[in-house]
């Protein structure tokens, strides 16, 4: 696996102290950059990569390096400069914690993990020669086949970083998958959760005693023909992995809303609005920052993710945004154009712990804002028992259960307003708004209650049956 190793530094680290820490191997080793410049690339005499390094980037999210690495740092902004150690050399991943250790003695400021940081120089003592060179480009792609991208983490919280990303965007656009292979202890961010949703993608757990399964389904795996696919009996079943079975039953909780919005596509729209109003309502205070991948570092601005949104159109534009560390919150917000105008994808995650109770009182108020004056679509709300950090663990966790269900008053119109507010079934709806177009809020339960699956989805497909 790759060893990954940061600096966390006050100060921005400048072309010599860079320089600096580049030569923790001595001068025989050589320099080059990839992705553009915004990678600075450690190599061998043969040209080999054995380090790859991010362009620092300025963490201005309070909370940022708590949440993602457990290792907080003095009140303010921090550069975080990431490097990345091919295994593949013996030496590498002494040589990243060497550069990380250089920047932090010069700059001041401190390494992840602790015990890697060093100042020493680390000579190249394996024939690196004998070594085959990696059939891939992309730093964070460890193995790479015609149709997988490999990438292997040691991190205890394996983060949608901009490495990630990249990779995503990589075997997405050579229609590969991208499966992560972690050991069994690691966790994802509900971002990377969010990323690796639908298959071919994959969380590959590599468990000593149990071999490989699948972090988010159990299915135990094997590596056959470039991929980790199911191990499959002669009636073509999947088995479970024992170390997934058992769930963790902690009584802490998570409110999920997924919600969609639209508006006409003007010069003046300013996106965000939705997600702000949800992040108020249901924590006090807006977002504290948002970015394109994690950490986390620009604080939030409506108008800055416009921009950036409207800069990619017509292409989709995903972003994260977080909350202040006194209340976990962690969103996703996929932004793109359709015929029908401008529409935000929304996923919301607070977490609870067992002596919290989660709001569910505000969702009426929060559908009837959402309704008034940005655009809903349609709003899920659900409960689940799971971590109350957000993270995501190689374990069963149940599956969420619905709380409400809300349609736009855009939405009802289509639905046929007088049948959708008398259905044939289950609990009648709230009206939300004006009389004449009012958006409407079903009742699903109060989260604890599974067999509210069965009534959203009678429901749903009545809704459908009627647009």
């Amino acid at each position: 696996m790759t060893k990954d190793v940061i600096a966390l530094t006050p100060k921005m680290p400048d072309l010599p102290t860079l320089l600096a820490g580049l030569y923790a191997g001595g001068p025989d080793l050589g320099v080059q950059t990839t992705a553009d410049g915004a990678v600075v690339q450690l190599c061998a005499p043969d040209g080999r990569p054995l380090v790859s390094v991010e362009a620092p980037i300025l963490v201005q999210v309070p909370g940022e390096t708590t949440r993602l690495l457990g290792h907080p740092v003095e009140e303010g902004p921090v550069w975080w400069t990431e490097a990345r150690a091919s295994t593949a050399v013996a030496e590498a991943g002494r040589l990243a914690g060497s550069f990380a250790g250089r920047l932090a003695t010069v700059l001041g400021g401190t390494v992840w993990p602790p015990e890697a940081a060093t100042t020493d120089v680390v000579p190249v003592t394996t024939d690196v020669s004998a070594i085959p060179v990696p059939a891939t480009s992309t730093p964070a792609v460890d193995v790479l086949t015609d149709s997988t991208a490999v990438v292997m983490q040691e991190r205890p919280l394996v983060a949608m970083t901009s490495w990630l990303s990249d990779a995503l965007r990589t075997t997405t656009a050579t229609d590969r998958a991208l499966q992560i292979v972690t050991p069994p202890t690691a966790r994802l961010t509900l971002p990377t959760r969010t990323a690796l949703h639908g298959l071919p993608n994959r969380w590959v757990v590599q468990d000593p005693e149990h071999g490989y399964y699948d972090g988010l389904s159990g299915a135990v795996l094997h590596w056959k023909n470039g991929t980790f696919t199911p191990v499959r009996d002669e009636d073509g079943t999947t088995s479970v992995a024992e170390a997934f079975k058992a769930p963790a039953k902690t009584g802490e909780r998570q409110l999920l809303l997924t919600l969609r919005t639209r508006y006409p596509a003007d010069a003046d729209l300013v996106l965000g609005g939705a997600l702000e109003a949800a992040f108020r309502h249901l924590t006090g205070a807006p977002p504290a920052g948002w970015s394109t991948a994690e950490p986390i570092n620009l604080p939030w601005s409506t108008r800055q993710l416009t921009d950036l949104a409207r800069a990619r159109a017509p292409h989709p534009c995903w972003l994260i945004a977080v909350g202040h560390p006194d209340q976990p919150a962690l969103a996703t917000m996929r932004v793109l154009r359709t015929t029908a105008g401008v529409e935000e994808d929304i996923t919301l995650a607070l977490g609870y712990r067992e002596t919290e109770t989660p709001p569910l009182q505000i969702i009426d108020a929060l559908a009837a804002e959402l309704n008034a004056e940005h655009g809903l679509v349609t709003m899920l709300t659900a409960l689940r028992a799971a971590r109350h950090d957000l993270t995501v663990p190689a374990r069963l966790e149940p599956p969420p259960i619905p709380v409400t269900f809300t349609l736009g008053h855009k939405e009802a119109r289509r639905t046929s307003t007088l049948r959708a507010e008398h259905p044939s079934f289950g609990p009648a709806p709230t009206q939300l708004g004006s009389q004449a177009e009012p958006a409407l809020h079903y009742p699903l339960g109060d989260g604890t209650d599974p067999q509210a699956w069965s009534a959203f989805q009678q429901l749903t497909q009545k809704l459908k049956q009627q647009a």
